[in-house]
Formats: C-alpha cells, structure tokens, sequence
C-alpha cells in the first residue's frame, strides 16, 4: 500500500502502545488534519498531545466493533489476529507492510525464535564499520515509519521481526537471515504450525536476486529455505554462534574486507538479559539470562555454563510449551538447586519428577518474587559455583517483562552480595 492510498481512507490504528503511537505520529506528519480512529482495549487518554489532536477513540471492552466502520487498520504486533472479527481481516495491514512497501533503501530481516536482537545489532555494527550506510530499525532500534520518510536508495535498513510482524506480510526482504525455530508464542497462535507460517514469510517472496542466510541445522528452516527462490547460504553453529556467523555472512554479502568483520565481532558488546555476568559476590557467580523464556535458549545456557551452575531458577507465564526436553537436561546436569516461580513451575518440576530415573535429589523452592528467589540462591550455592537465571518461560506471571525480572535479579544479587547478613 502506498503513503497515497492512506489520503482518502478512513483509517484506525489498533493498538496505541509504543508501535501504534509510533503509527500515529506518522500518520499525523503525512495527513496533518486527518481524522484517525484508535482502538484499544485499555489506553486511558492521559497524554494532552493526544486530547488535542483530531482523534476518534475507541476504547475498553467494546473496542473491535468499531473495525467495520474503516477502510484500514493499522494492527500493533501485540494483538493476535485469532481474536479479530472475519469482517477484518481484509483490512489488516501493519507497520512492517508500509515499511516493506515505501522504503527505497535495501532490508535486511532478521528473525528466529531466539537471537534476533545480537544478531541484528552485531550486523549492523558489521556493515557500519565496513562504511555502509546502515540503520538498526524495529524492535532493538529506532520504529520504522520514524525512518521511512528520509528512507534513500543507497540507505541499508537492519530489521528485526518478529513471528507477529511477519504474519500477515506479502514481500521479503532483499537479504533475510533465519537463525533458529522453535514452540514459542503458542498462546497467541492456534498451533505451532501457524507460528512456523508466519516465520516463513521472512523469504517465502524473495526473488532470485535476494539473498536469504539460514540456519542449515535446523530441519524446519532447511524445508522453508528450500522453497526460496533466493540466493542460499547456510551457516551452522551451536546456539550463541549463530550471531556470529549470520554477521560474516552479511558483511561479505556486501564485500566487507574479512579482517573489518572480525575485528568488528570480537569487539561486540553483548545486550543485557542474555546470559549476562551480573558478577562474583560472596564466592558465588551470577548470570542473569532473563531472555531464555523457551526451553531451547535455557538449554544453551546450561550447555555453555557446564558443571559450575548449581543453581538455577526457572518457571513463568504458561504459554503452553512442552518442558520433557528441559527436564532431560537437568537431570543430566550437576544443578543441585532449583528454584521455581509460577505458574509454569509446578509444571517443569513434575516434568523433572516423571523423568527422574536415578532418584537424582534437589534442594528445590516454590517462590513468587525475586527477592526470596535469589536469597535462597545466596542460601544453598557453593562458593565457586553458579546460580543462573535462566526461566524457560515468559515473564508475565509476576513480571512486566524479562527486562524487569532480569533488572530485580541483578539488584538483589548486588544487594545481598554486599550486606554482611542475608534477610
């Protein structure tokens, strides 16, 4: 859809969190005086920015009904299309397809259950130090539409996005890395083979000269790459290789000298929330992996830590994922403490108890905040062991967000690792 096509359509934006005020201020810099509709179940209008603009609300419980009276609807990645009336769906685009429609510059997407946001920002650091002209855009840069405007051709957009931004989208990007797929978001979509559709959308309408870099392990990735008319290359490489390799194989894509990429990778600071060292206090090694809300990441981060992690705190919001293969682990481990939050903690510890062949014993608590989480850990670790934060599951049971849950657990392993007395 072109930005014309927006001029004489009424148009509503669904959902006004960050993407959809984001949306709004786009929309208000193209059409100064158009009225656009907002619908959200539970914005309050506190903003005056927003009171005095020539907005139609609406808003709360009743906030669907009013999608019949649009000709478009702008749809935030939050809100999942199962719930939306059939009425809708033929008029649902999202920020990712104006992006994808209207950018004169070249994309590159990155997506995959887990390592979206390094891999993105370690690609972007690679073209950067190789002069291109690059910009780290969606979910770990800046919102798109904020680019799009001073968007030119020889401009290079670094794009991370996610299974929701994918979903609905009818163009690829000219370059495409897939990393990794695994159950996840199984709330918000009807099954795991919807969840991989919406993946798949990443290269399923490349052409013969785009480029799409993919996980060549990975069984599922393999079949969707097949079906790719695009140029192919696979990269291997445990869990926390994958970044590294996407990046050589973006940067000599675009002829970056070797010895600039390397340089640029060994130099790459890590984000926070991705089995981060929060540090050594009283003997005892934290690592706060607050992201790992899968199985599989959580997996990788005992496989990277080996035999010194003796504790680890596990469980969150239930998004309906199976944990055999995290209990499997575990028992093979030498974790000796297991801490557990709701509600998918009572789950994962039945899920160790039915596999624990050897009676293999734990030291293991039920908790619901971080502050008796970590005091235990403090409690029952070794010196010169680990305690790991590494939950397996969303965060939304007791946590805003994983960055709140990992925020809390650094807090307090600093605060308790400097008090003389644990309390």
């Amino acid at each position: 859809m072109s930005l014309d096509d927006f001029k004489n359509k009424k148009v509503v934006i669904l959902g006004f969190g960050r993407e959809g005020q984001d949306t709004f201020k786009f929309l208000r810099k193209l059409f100064p005086t158009k009225r656009i509709g907002v619908a959200d179940v539970r914005y309050k209008i506190q903003d005056t920015r927003y009171k005095i603009q020539n907005i139609r609300w609406h808003l709360g419980k009743n906030y669907l009904k009013a999608l019949k009276n649009y000709d478009v609807i702008i749809k935030s990645p939050g809100i999942p299309f199962k719930i939306l009336p059939k009425s809708a769906l033929g008029k649902i685009i999202t920020q990712t397809d104006i992006f994808f429609d209207n950018c004169k510059g070249r994309i590159i997407g990155i997506t995959g259950t887990k390592g979206k946001s390094t891999t993105a920002s370690m690609i972007y650091q690679v073209l950067k130090a190789g002069g291109i002209k690059v910009h780290l855009v969606g979910n770990i840069g800046k919102p798109v539409l904020s680019s799009l405007l001073k968007a030119k051709a020889e401009d290079v957009f670094v794009y991370e996005l996610s299974s929701h931004q994918l979903y609905n989208l009818k163009k690829s990007p000219q370059i495409a890395v897939f990393l990794n797929i695994y159950p996840e978001h199984l709330d918000y979509y009807k099954n795991f083979k919807e969840y991989t559709n919406a993946k798949a959308n990443i290269s399923r309408y490349q052409t013969p000269n785009n480029y799409l870099v993919y996980n060549s392990r990975d069984k599922i990735i393999k079949e969707i790459a097949r079906k790719s008319p695009a140029k192919k290359i696979p990269i291997k490489g445990k869990y926390y290789e994958l970044n590294k390799e996407a990046s050589r194989a973006v940067g000599r894509i675009f002829k970056i000298p070797a010895q600039t990429i390397e340089r640029t990778i060994k130099n790459f600071k890590y984000l926070p929330h991705r089995l981060e060292l929060v540090g050594t206090f009283k003997g005892i090694t934290f690592y706060n992996d607050a992201l790992a809300t899968i199985p599989e990441a959580t997996i990788a981060a005992i496989n990277a830590l080996g035999d010194r992690a003796e504790t680890i705190i596990l469980g969150g919001f239930d998004r309906n994922i199976d944990f055999k293969k995290l209990a499997e682990r575990v028992l093979q481990s030498k974790i000796k403490n297991i801490i557990f939050f709701p509600t998918t903690g009572e789950k994962i510890w039945k899920s160790i108890v039915r596999q624990n062949m050897k009676k293999k014993t734990f030291n293991h608590f039920f908790v619901n905040n971080m502050r008796d989480a970590v005091k235990l850990a403090y409690q029952y670790t070794k010196k010169g062991k680990i305690c790991l934060l590494s939950t397996a599951s969303a965060s939304f049971s007791i946590f805003k967000d994983y960055k709140e849950k990992g925020e809390l657990f650094k807090r307090y392993a600093r605060e308790y690792g400097h008090s003389k007395k644990i309390q």
